[in-house]
């Protein structure tokens, strides 16, 4: 929520201007959470797609596939133009078991990449 937040405000964007806000394996549970911090800044976010949500059934599967979705599914819509711009989060936390296991916090990061359409690029020089 911080990076979206961050990057909205650096450039002057809104989330209306992007066709999708992907994010990565946040899973249903971590969307609302996203949403529900969004919403408390009061931004509403309408066109945010959970790349685990997109590729697995939660009640059945693991959920773990940005990279997956990226290449097989966001990119390929940018290419085809049905797509023009795209925001990318690839969220994660950066755990090793040893901190899970001394019961530490777990630190989370998430990279935030602009994607457009080759349509896009040309259009906007």
């Amino acid at each position: 929520a911080a990076t979206l937040l961050h990057y909205l405000k650096d450039t002057g964007s809104a989330p209306e201007d992007f066709d999708r806000i992907y994010t990565g394996d946040l899973g249903h549970v971590g969307s609302q959470l996203l949403r529900d911090l969004l919403a408390a800044e009061g931004l509403l976010l309408k066109n945010h797609v959970d790349c685990g949500c997109i590729l697995y059934d939660a009640t059945e599967q693991t959920v773990k596939s940005s990279a997956s979705v990226l290449c097989g599914h966001i990119l390929p819509r940018l290419e085809r133009g049905t797509q023009k711009r795209a925001l990318f989060i690839a969220t994660g936390a950066l755990m090793s078991q040893t901190t899970f296991l001394q019961k530490e916090s777990i630190p989370a990061i998430a990279h935030l990449v602009e994607l457009r359409s080759p349509q896009q690029k040309e259009e906007n020089g």
